[in-house]
């Protein structure tokens, strides 16, 4: 960790900085003195213009605190000189949010209670920002989850690869087999059956707080992504990464399953917030979420074993290969489970 923290008027003597946290993109630390806070470090790599995403957030926190002044936003902490973000010697941008006492973040859903609250969390945050000027938010990342450039991404790594694709034949063909999702896909969007909304975008479980010691829910963090997209993007996301008792790093593809109750409860949780705002239209084309979510992280990460691992984080050279075939996996166990 090399910020000096200073910038956000601490006293770099007066704390302790331990890493935390599992994600793949930014670096998240827990700062801990008088005050906790959180720390995080922002991808200058992935976010190419990170001020957006100060943009984003601030338009998204003045709206609710007009609209929704009891929702627990999270926003950040302004800098000693009153800037959103301060950047290090290496130009990458950092964040400081305040620590949130009595909760946690789990990486793992447990139960369908936990499946149901963390859902509802999420679909309230889109709920409340469902008549917000999308036209005031932009795209942090563009086209993240826009299935057609994941393919043209993955055709172009595939092409590039040499000995590599050789490596990765099966998961290469399997991805193949799947194209039929990409046309399912823009059909959906040039239909405009879609309402594009502010949506959260990486719905991962360790995007929710809990409270400790229960079930319920006490706010989203993790709000890079928040810009504008489809519901199928959070719904999508959702059962990906709540419906399998293991997670995109697990390389015994025996152990990938569908629990139907997990599944049952996140929509159940997710609806009991957005039944309201999301059209008929839309409803019909809940099944194609999880489908299409699982899909284009198998995409991504296969390109990026063919590129070399270029983007993700990896311990281990073939790490993206192996999330790669956990995700074509855990599509085929979806697709059998929720066929349309």
């Amino acid at each position: 960790m090399n910020l000096d923290l200073t910038l956000f008027g601490l006293q770099p003597a007066e704390y302790v900085v331990e890493r935390i946290g599992s994600g793949h993109i930014n670096h998240t630390y827990k700062v801990i003195g008088k005050k906790k806070f959180i720390l995080q470090r922002v991808n200058k790599d992935v976010f190419k213009n990170p001020e957006i995403i100060a943009t984003n957030l601030r338009a998204a926190s003045d709206y609710l605190k007009e609209y929704y002044p009891e929702y627990p936003f999270m926003t950040g902490i302004r800098s000693a000189a009153g800037k959103e973000m301060e950047y290090d010697a290496e130009g990458f941008p950092w964040r400081l949010f305040p620590y949130s006492e009595n909760t946690m973040t789990i990486d793992k859903v447990s139960s369908p209670e936990e499946a149901f609250s963390a859902a509802a969390e999420f679909g309230m945050l889109t709920k409340y920002l469902d008549q917000v000027n999308v036209s005031s938010f932009k795209e942090t990342i563009p086209r993240f989850h826009d299935l057609e450039y994941r393919k043209e991404q993955f055709e172009e790594a595939l092409g590039r690869a040499g000995k590599l694709s050789n490596e990765a034949s099966d998961c290469v063909a399997t991805c193949k087999k799947f194209y039929h999702l990409v046309q399912q896909y823009n059909a959906l969007i040039k239909s405009k059956a879609l309402r594009l909304r502010i949506v959260h975008n990486d719905t991962k479980i360790n995007n929710v707080l809990f409270e400790r010691g229960n079930s319920n829910t006490a706010g989203v963090i993790d709000l890079d992504t928040l810009m504008p997209g489809y519901f199928i993007y959070d719904l999508g996301d959702m059962v990906r990464t709540f419906v399998c008792p293991v997670s995109e790093e697990e390389g015994d593809l025996t152990k990938i399953a569908f629990r139907g109750a997990v599944y049952r409860a996140l929509l159940d949780g997710y609806l009991s917030e957005m039944k309201e705002v999301l059209s008929r239209e839309e409803r019909a084309s809940i099944p194609f979420a999880g489908k299409m979510m699982t899909y284009i992280m198998a995409l991504r990460f296969l390109a990026d074993y063919l590129r070399g691992n270029t983007y993700y984080q990896v311990k281990y050279s073939e790490q993206n290969l192996v999330r790669a075939s956990n995700q074509l996996k855990l599509l085929e166990v979806i697709s059998k489970n929720l066929p349309g």
